[in-house]
Parts: structure tokens; C-alpha cells; sequence
């Protein structure tokens, strides 16, 4: 039975899809059979990101409709031997997605994969409650900044209220923080929120603190998940993240800036 982790947050342009896609390809890099499902219908990004986007044909809602299958569907990716892209539609709208259709589609994934990422669209309207709907856990991911993370605390509350777990009275879904473009020395400098500042505020476990980088700009304009570029800060963090969520214990890095050596001050000064 597949683990089903939804990866969500109030705002949009925080790093979703890039973080669907980065921790969906380091899953399967551990040897897991994963899969990745773009449930932003209407504004499909997760097949640029992951580099597919002219291998669709069919989409989500095509095997909601029961227009195509999952075989048909389904894209595999050419870098990792056991990871797969479900696309969204770009031409219908978040209504074409329906519980008892999404329910369908979950139950079927589950029976030969270990891991199905729901790449949830930002916010709270149908789409993103779809997407976490079925959630067994969530990464809530946030900006270190006051906007965002209030956001994220809103997507809390409907995790804990709305969520089939929520509903049923079962197990309550299991949260991961995630922080996304955190620049430490603009910490220091008071123009950002700390990782104690976030973690305070929305009081659940951190699971990863991806580091402020072009390199997430590069790999994403590339088609290629950032985590493959491990000479990168963020693809490193993002290594660290997956470890974490298969519960292994890894310090954490990149919280802190860089001393500067006395050259550096010399000229600063």
C-alpha cells in the first residue's frame, strides 16, 4: 500500500513543484517506486520542472473521465529508473477533479507504488483540499516571511479539520515543515524570519531547510529536479530532507552564513 504525501502551503511561488518533484525523485533514487501527480489543473508546471512536458498526451483528468489509463498516462522519467509523472490538463478547470474520481485514481496508483506526491496548487479553494484530501502526510512549505507562513498556518487548520483522516477520526496526518529560499545572512540582518522564528509559529517538525540558490532557478528552467545537482547547497538540502522523511536522523545544514576570512572584512570595512 502506497504511502500518499500531499506537498502543500497557503501561498503560491514558495517552491511547491519544485519541492514535489525534488523530493519524488530523491524517493525513487532511495529505490523507491514513486510517483509524482500535478493536481494544479489548469496551470500544469510539474512536467517542465521534471523535463517530460512534450512526452503528454493524456492527462489526470483524461483517466477521471475515463478517457485514457494510467498505463497510457503515465510518464517515466528518464533519469530514475522507478519514477513516474501523472500530468494535469491545461485546459480544464479544478472542477473536473472529484473525490470519488481522485479516490479511484489513489487506490489504483497504490497497488504497485510505495510513494504517490500530490503536487498540490497553492491555497485553499477545491484543487489544493483534493490534493490533501487524502493525505497520509503533508509537507507544509513556507518562505521565511510573515505572509507565508500565516498562510501556512491557515493550511494547518484544514489538514487537521478537513482531511479523510480529520474526517474519520483516524490517525491525523502526519506534518513535516519544510523552509524554502532561506538566506542566513539576511536573517541576521533582521529581513527575514529564522528558523526558530517559523518553527515557533506554525509548531511542527522540521523536515528540511533548502537554502536560498540559483540553482534551483538553472534546474527548473533545465527540466532536470534540482537534488540531481549535488555540487549545489539546495540539491544537497534536499538530500537531507528525503533521508529525514524516511526517518533517519541528519543534522541539519546551511542555517548559518558564511564567515567571512580577514581579507573579505578587510575590504568590507
Amino acid at each position: 500500500m502506497a504511502k500518499i504525501i500531499v506537498v502543500t502551503s497557503g501561498k503560491g511561488g514558495v517552491g511547491k513543484t519544485t519541492t514535489s518533484a525534488a523530493i519524488g525523485t530523491g524517493l525513487a533514487l532511495k529505490g523507491n517506486k514513486t510517483v509524482i501527480i500535478d493536481f494544479d489543473v489548469g496551470l500544469r508546471n510539474l512536467d517542465l520542472i521534471m523535463g517530460c512536458e512534450r512526452r503528454v498526451v493524456y492527462d489526470f483528468v483524461n483517466v477521471l473521465n475515463n478517457e485514457a489509463n494510467l498505463t497510457q498516462t503515465l510518464i517515466k522519467d528518464k533519469r530514475v529508473e522507478n519514477l513516474f509523472v501523472l500530468p494535469a490538463s491545461q485546459t480544464r478547470d479544478k472542477d473536473a477533479l472529484t473525490l470519488e474520481g481522485v479516490e479511484k485514481v489513489l487506490n489504483e496508483l497504490s497497488e504497485t507504488f510505495d510513494f504517490i506526491i500530490c503536487d498540490s496548487p497553492a491555497g485553499i479553494e477545491k484543487g489544493a483540499q483534493m490534493a490533501l484530501y487524502f493525505a497520509d502526510e503533508a509537507i507544509v512549505v513556507t518562505n521565511p516571511e510573515v505572509s507565508s507562513v500565516r498562510d501556512s498556518d491557515r493550511i494547518l487548520g484544514i489538514l487537521q479539520s478537513k482531511s479523510k483522516r480529520a474526517e474519520q477520526g483516524s490517525e491525523p496526518v502526519k506534518e513535516h515543515l519544510l523552509l524554502t529560499r532561506y538566506n542566513p545572512a539576511r536573517v541576521e540582518e533582521g529581513e527575514m524570519l529564522s528558523v526558530t522564528d517559523v518553527e515557533e509559529i506554525l509548531a511542527i517538525p522540521l523536515m528540511g531547510v533548502i537554502p536560498e540558490s540559483e540553482a534551483v532557478l538553472k534546474a527548473s528552467n533545465q527540466g532536470e529536479p534540482v537534488i540531481h545537482n549535488q555540487d549545489a547547497d539546495a540539491g544537497k538540502a534536499y538530500s537531507d530532507a528525503v533521508d529525514r522523511l524516511l526517518g533517519e536522523t541528519v543534522e541539519f545544514r546551511f542555517l548559518t552564513a558564511p564567515k567571512k576570512g580577514i581579507l573579505k572584512r578587510l575590504i568590507g570595512a
